[in-house]
């Protein structure tokens, strides 16, 4: 897959630009909180910009797809370090918090979608390839690979050198990097897909049946996430370690990586959609049992084996997009599943914590297996809204008495 010719050309500048996306919560989070001295106020505020991310970025990936993802990354990292700098301003102003709330939205909104437009690339280059598993399990890693390294620089910066320095930092980058990567005019799909800018206007990827089952499922991935940020963090203070939180997480992202590479390298005969149901039911029976977990060697167990349901489930999410999806309409696709785990996240998030205040320690984890839950059983009664079209085949839809005829 790596020797694609051009691969590196995108590769490189695409994660150098998608890295600040992983820093921008935790910046927020430890800059609000350091000048308000609430996290309550600092979470809103991480909250607001994650909810406006997920409500926008299928816009901007619409965008994309119509007009190049060219026209739509330099305006948008122009705004996304504007927006990110006056959030940083009103913070340290001690401006009142509806002020950060209206910095928040655009800052959210402007988000550059760097990881979908990657995989419209490799989309471009591999066209029916089976590599596209493959690519979809790199980019599976890659994600989690940025989600370790950018809040540990996040927190460095904040915490050693200002409070204000992981905010600007990521501003900062998401303009360098947003504008290198889209200097690479010569990998990025063409503007409105085979059928130009006007057939783009007329297609939106939602209204695709397998792209609204794929977005529920997406949330159900995003709750585990956000459940389990949460929980362990209230897991580990409620038994008096919470220095292990960092440390479970990781075990939780290892598996999500560990099990993405072994799905890259895997050549599956086993259709995706047939695939995304087992490993999704696999992914609800291993979150169902978190909350049952009162030692921090089980949690870390059972938390390793969920992080490694959970990237077959993206993999194969991403991969049926590629049969689902025209090809003029991809970028916003991939938009609306990111959008999908932001916003299943943000809610995961918001909830476990009113089930750890509220009811005993570690009932956040229920979070998780809702989520989950509830996302299988639409898998289940929708399965066969995930069928790619075969490949070559037009259907005609018939005049008047005709019936339907498959052609070659």
């Amino acid at each position: 897959m790596l020797r694609t010719p051009g691969a590196w050309t995108f590769l490189l500048p695409g994660f150098a630009a998608r890295q600040p996306f992983a820093m921008l919560t935790i910046s927020i989070v430890l800059l609000v909180q350091h000048t308000t001295g609430s996290y309550g106020a600092a979470g809103a505020a991480a909250a607001v910009t994650g909810v406006s991310m997920a409500l926008f970025a299928p816009y901007g990936g619409r965008l994309a797809d119509r007009y190049g993802q060219r026209a739509v990354l330099l305006p948008g990292v122009l705004v996304h370090a504007v927006s990110g700098l006056a959030l940083t301003a009103l913070a340290l102003a001690h401006a009142p918090l509806w002020a950060l709330f209206a910095a928040a939205v655009p800052t959210g909104a402007s988000v550059p979608q760097i990881g979908p437009m990657v995989r419209a690339r490799w989309g471009v280059k591999l066209k029916d390839s089976p590599l596209m598993t493959t690519a979809a399990a790199f980019e599976s890693v890659t994600d989690e690979l940025t989600f370790v390294v950018g809040p540990l620089l996040a927190t460095a910066l904040c915490t050693a050198v200002d409070p204000a320095a992981g905010l600007v930092t990521e501003a900062a980058l998401t303009l360098l990097g947003g504008l290198l990567f889209a200097a690479r005019k010569s990998t990025q799909p063409p503007a409105g897909g085979a059928g130009g800018p006007a057939r783009a206007a007329r297609a939106s990827a939602l209204r695709v049946p397998g792209v609204r089952v794929l977005v529920v499922a997406f949330l159900g991935i995003g709750s585990v996430f956000g459940g389990m940020q949460v929980s362990l963090a209230a897991f580990t203070e409620a038994i008096g370690e919470p220095g292990l939180n960092g440390v479970l997480y990781g075990v939780f992202a290892a598996g999500n990586m560990l099990s993405g590479l072994v799905c890259g390298a895997v050549a599956w005969r086993v259709l995706p959609h047939r695939r995304l149901v087992v490993g999704y039911a696999a992914l609800a029976l291993a979150a169902s049992g978190l909350w049952a977990a009162h030692s921090a060697l089980l949690l870390g167990g059972l938390g390793l084996l969920v992080g490694m349901c959970i990237a077959p489930a993206l993999i194969t999410g991403y991969t049926l997009v590629e049969g689902l999806v025209p090809a003029g309409a991809r970028t916003e696709a991939f938009t609306w599943l990111t959008g999908a785990v932001a916003l299943g996240q943000a809610a995961a998030v918001t909830v476990a914590g009113q089930l750890e205040d509220r009811l005993w320690g570690g009932a956040g984890f229920l979070v998780p297996a809702g989520g989950t839950a509830l996302a299988l059983v639409t898998l289940l009664a929708l399965r066969s809204r995930l069928v790619t079209p075969p490949r070559g085949r037009t259907v005609a839809r018939g005049v008047g008495h005709r019936a339907p005829l498959a052609v070659d």
